[in-house]
């Protein structure tokens, strides 16, 4: 038996705790926390935001941002920064205790504490009557700390202490253990 939520049951899981980092008009960092958003094709992010956000401003301005992912270490600091705005608190990463650093690639700021980051240009802006804000952003380039790489030089999602958004409970939660491998556990079926 199953129990229908309407409208109001809507989530995907996990959802993850991305990131969004930009420069201001004076060139002051800043960080949003957003569930809603990912990787929509090779290349690219989509994100959805209100519309009206300091970091929609500062992307239009500027035409890039960067994209890191929370993790355990730093959940504390995702969360200040995705429940206080920085419309309202001019410079809300000083008081996150994250250290904001020059992106490689794009006119945005990575941060010190947030291992892997993607370096993104602004290739579309789409409103809509909702007042929701479909971003899209080219990946120009992704960096990551060596300590969160493996062996082979990869980036090592274990060391990285991910953590995702449960919209269910309103919880946190740590990404897991592995379980299987992608584009081998169907063959079992496929050679069955």
């Amino acid at each position: 038996m199953r129990k229908n939520f309407g409208q109001k049951g809507v989530f995907t899981a996990p959802q993850p705790v991305l990131l969004i980092g930009t420069y201001d008009e004076n060139g002051v960092a800043n960080l949003m926390n957003v569930a809603w958003g990912g990787q929509c094709s090779e290349h690219h992010v989509a994100l959805n935001l209100g519309h009206e956000r300091q970091t929609l401003e500062n992307m239009r301005q500027r035409k890039a941002f960067t994209v890191m992912f929370a993790t355990l270490e730093t959940m504390v600091q995702a969360d200040y920064v995705g429940i206080v705005s920085g419309l309202k608190v001019h410079d809300k990463v000083a008081k996150s205790g994250l250290t904001p650093m020059k992106a490689e690639m794009v006119d945005a700021p990575a941060f010190e504490q947030l291992p892997v980051t993607l370096e993104c240009k602004l290739t579309s802006v789409r409103e809509e009557k909702t007042g929701e804000v479909r971003v899209v952003g080219e990946v120009i380039n992704v960096s990551a700390d060596e300590s969160v790489l493996n062996e082979k030089g990869k980036v090592d999602f274990d060391k990285m202490h991910l953590i995702c958004f449960d919209e269910a409970t309103l919880k946190y939660r740590l990404i897991g253990e592995v379980v299987g491998n992608a584009f081998v556990e169907g063959n079992k079926i496929r050679k069955a």
